[in-house]
């Protein structure tokens, strides 16, 4: 089994960073030679096909597999909920929490339909992240056990890794991450989360704005911007895409938090999230904006905001419809299929 060196501290992340392995080109074109031979005119099947070749890539096999796919749902609290930021009280993490637990939440009824495993981590939620708008939300040592945490998660010859959180208060951590990252103001950055509005929505671009200029000189380096703006659960997403690539597995990731914690990599090295696809977009208005920045088009569009992972499980089902059809179908040499004449012999549609 492959081992990964645990990293002590910032220096050792972004060494792996830098030494993060390629896609498997050989696996890639042994998807696309396929391609060209199914019953179907090159390209009609779209994204489709594009996912196909991404997974032979980044699994570096053909054909890919699907069957071994694992959700994480990683759970944090965040200090900064004590400034009214949520419209729901910190307790109700650990009670989600207790939910995904109990199978009652919308997660496990997608899990359950989908076939896919899941494991809850709880990320400290007796220790809250500080208030970022006053000190740093974890000091480096905090920051590196959350992210080696999430490292440890992610294991060689799995399928696919789908990657969700739970957390109060965190799309307010991930909009002032993002911020801290790309640049911007909290009110280009912040979205309903729970349900916040009006005088609740600007309260919480202040707060952000706060917090970027709490930290202002120490945002230039992601890894600073995450353990100053970030939370446990974010952090341990970072690990858990870090891992994922030294590992060959590729990602789903799920909506605004989860992306926001994966564009830490993105921000150290861009390329670094090559083997993910971003499940869906969220309706947090911040998503779509941080989805330019890193330069993904996510799988699915469909007015959600929930978080747990639900985005990446439903757009799990696109990525086997798609092996399904390069697996499945046959060639047109199998079903005795004329295929298309060259177009300098004849001429029509």
């Amino acid at each position: 089994m492959i081992q990964i060196q645990p990293p002590t501290c910032f220096d050792d992340v972004r060494s792996l960073v830098e030494a993060f392995p390629a896609a498997n080109e050989t696996a890639a074109a042994a998807a696309r030679e396929r391609e060209s031979t199914l019953t179907k005119p090159a390209g009609a099947l779209g994204r489709l096909e594009e996912l196909c070749e991404w997974l032979c890539a980044w699994q570096g096999r053909h054909p890919p597999r699907t069957e071994k796919p694992l959700l994480c749902l990683f759970a944090g609290n965040h200090g900064i909920a004590g400034r009214g930021v949520s419209a729901y009280p910190v307790e109700v993490t650990s009670q989600m929490v207790q939910n995904f637990i109990n199978g009652g939440a919308a997660i496990n009824q997608l899990c359950e339909q989908a076939d896919v495993e899941m494991r809850v981590h709880e990320m400290a939620l007796e220790k809250p992240t500080r208030d970022f708008t006053r000190e740093p939300a974890l000091d480096e040592s905090q920051c590196m056990e959350a992210m080696t945490y999430g490292m440890t998660s992610v294991e060689a010859g799995m399928d696919m890794l789908c990657l969700g959180e739970m957390g109060i208060a965190n799309t307010t951590s991930a909009a002032a991450l993002c911020a801290g990252l790309f640049g911007g103001k909290g009110k280009e950055w912040v979205g309903p989360g729970t349900g916040m509005a009006g005088k609740g929505l600007r309260l919480k671009a202040r707060v952000v704005d706060a917090g970027l200029a709490f930290h202002r000189g120490h945002l230039k380096d992601p890894l600073e911007a995450l353990r100053r703006l970030g939370g446990h659960e974010l952090a341990a997403i970072t690990g858990a895409v870090l891992a994922a690539r030294l590992l060959s597995v590729p990602v789903l990731l799920d909506g605004f938090a989860c992306t926001a914690a994966a564009a830490v990599l993105h921000a150290l090295a861009k390329g670094s999230l090559d083997h993910c696809q971003v499940g869906h977009v969220s309706m947090e208005p911040g998503h779509r904006r941080l989805l330019e920045k890193i330069g993904k088009k996510a799988l699915l569009d469909l007015s959600m905001r929930l978080g747990e992972g639900t985005g990446a499980v439903l757009a799990l089902g696109l990525v086997r419809s798609a092996v399904a059809c390069h697996t499945g179908m046959a060639s047109f040499a199998e079903a005795e299929v004329s295929t298309k004449e060259r177009s300098d012999d004849k001429h029509g549609g």
